[in-house]
């Protein structure tokens, strides 16, 4: 193998935005086996669990200290009415999930479960609302049975159904995807939809709503400069809030082909794998043009920019159902989230959330789950959210990459080296990528503006671009220490074998 050498200059001393821990979001739809099966197993399951929330699942999220979870969807959120998933749980309705694979939903996991969901997580909620086929009083009455504390006809509902004091709801989605599932309406449409719903989407007591509205599909900047036209005080004083809502989503998904046949979760080529890295990295283009739209409308950026789906979309695993997005997590995939990374870090300063589709057994997961046996698997891309987690709420540091080389994929110039980096309370954290199938790398971190007094780094890789983990190979992919690190004239030198993840811890003077 052949090994060229790049250098990474880094001024720790000149700390940018802040990377919200919140860019480390999760989703959690009702889709396939996710909520069922995932989360959810019952009381009387044989497997361990909290008041019917299987517990080892939890565990596994807690240790990457997941912030925040998305939920009820995704598309599935503009068919739910909350009122459905309250009360005795026998006495619930049925619903069809016509979206993800036409089964009946029988409504057992409802408000109540999800936020002990979010209790035994740590996370803060994050609620998507029904705008497509839901209306403005079930909005408003959802957020006053969460969060209101007096003798409202909605708190009193929800003390009735066993929850004294109110949750705190930190955000709320004013709908999902209204550009397609969630109602296929026009931009001026919902628009003028967004203003109406997040005016009732009242604060209530102490609690504070961060109204997250519809935003784009991937490249339409279209949609979001019409939305940002919306806005009341934006141009004025930067003290002055935004309103009403106070931040915009954007979606896109990674796939190596078109929509009927987006490629397969782990039979792939040297070329696929490229072309899976190259149209991540196109990420990058969509936060800068985006931005751009909205830094011209909101100079002072009061609006936030909400990557709240995002992730690898493959084929289903072979005898799935095809409604239910189980796919296997690669190598690729975990090269795939650290791109995105480096990209969010860079755009700190719009981008305050994002949400990795999804948390459990569906798309780019965390966790799946085996449906015969129950065992729980960690994936390659749970290892990059782990290895980063120092990025929490640390100040972005630029990284000024040199003599990085690069391929030519699907069109778009991949850099065959990503890299971001972060600094707080002393210490900093330089995650690296090797994007290279086949090449080592020599990274020299030009190191400025403080001694180093302890480094010590981590690898995840493998031997075979498409490894992966399973019952049987639970850590056929899993992070070691790294040894290949040492000292250099401006810092350090570190070796990036072919195909993987590095991250670099330093203990700052």
């Amino acid at each position: 193998m052949s090994t060229s050498h790049v250098t990474a200059v880094i001024d720790l001393d000149l700390p940018g935005a802040t990377i919200s821990r919140h860019l480390y979001g999760h989703f959690a739809e009702h889709l396939g086996r996710c909520i069922y099966g995932g989360f959810w197993v019952g009381e009387g399951s044989p497997l361990p669990n909290v008041r019917g929330i299987r517990a080892d699942v939890v565990d596994a999220l807690k240790t990457i200290r997941i912030p925040n979870l998305r939920w009820p969807g995704g598309c599935f959120a503009d068919d739910y009415h909350w009122r459905d998933g309250i009360g005795p749980r026998h006495q619930r309705p049925r619903m069809v999930n016509s979206h993800w694979g036409d089964v009946v939903e029988d409504n057992s996991f409802g408000t109540h479960e999800f936020m002990d969901l979010c209790e035994l997580l740590g996370a803060d909620p994050y609620v998507s609302g029904n705008v497509g086929s839901g209306t403005v009083r079930e909005m408003s009455e959802w957020i006053e049975y969460l969060t209101r504390d007096d003798d409202s006809p909605m708190a009193a509902l929800r003390r009735n159904n066993g929850r004294e004091e109110p949750w705190r709801v930190p955000f709320w989605g004013i709908g999902n995807e209204a550009w397609g599932c969630g109602g296929n309406l026009r931009a001026e449409q919902f628009a003028s939809l967004a203003r109406q719903y997040s005016t009732y989407v009242r604060d209530h007591g102490e609690n504070r709503v961060y109204r997250i509205a519809v935003g784009a599909n991937s490249d339409d900047y279209a949609w979001t400069e019409l939305l940002m036209k919306s806005f009341d005080c934006l141009a004025k004083e930067p003290d002055q809030p935004a309103g009403p809502f106070q931040a915009l989503s954007l979606h896109h998904y990674t796939m190596t082909g078109p929509w009927s046949d987006k490629g397969s979760a782990i039979e792939f080529s040297a070329d696929e794998w490229y072309l899976a890295l190259a149209r991540a990295a196109y990420m990058e283009e969509l936060l800068t043009r985006h931005t751009t739209v909205m830094d011209r409308y909101d100079p002072y950026k009061k609006v936030g920019l909400v990557v709240d789906e995002w992730g690898t979309w493959w084929n289903v695993e072979p005898g799935t159902n095809p409604g239910f997005l189980y796919q296997q997590n690669t190598l690729r995939d975990a090269l795939v989230a650290s791109t995105h990374f480096d990209a969010f870090h860079r755009h700190a300063d719009r981008v305050v959330m994002a949400n990795i589709a999804q948390a459990v057994n569906v798309l780019q997961a965390m966790v799946l789950t085996d449906p015969d046996t129950g065992a729980l698997v960690l994936t390659p891309t749970y290892h990059v959210f782990e290895m980063n987690s120092a990025h929490h709420d640390a100040s972005a540091l630029t990284v000024h990459l040199r003599d990085v080389p690069s391929i030519e994929s699907g069109g778009r110039e991949l850099p065959l080296v990503s890299a971001s980096a972060s600094v707080k309370d002393n210490a900093a954290l330089v995650s690296l990528a090797n994007l290279d199938a086949e090449s080592s790398r020599t990274v020299a971190l030009d190191l400025r503006g403080h001694d180093i007094v302890a480094r010590h780094a981590r690898v995840l890789t493998a031997p075979c671009l498409n490894a992966h983990n399973t019952p049987a190979a639970p850590n056929a992919v899993a992070p070691a220490d790294h040894h290949g690190i040492r000292p250099h004239s401006r810092g350090l030198e570190v070796d990036l074998p072919a195909h993987s993840y590095v991250t670099v811890s330093l203990e700052l003077a």
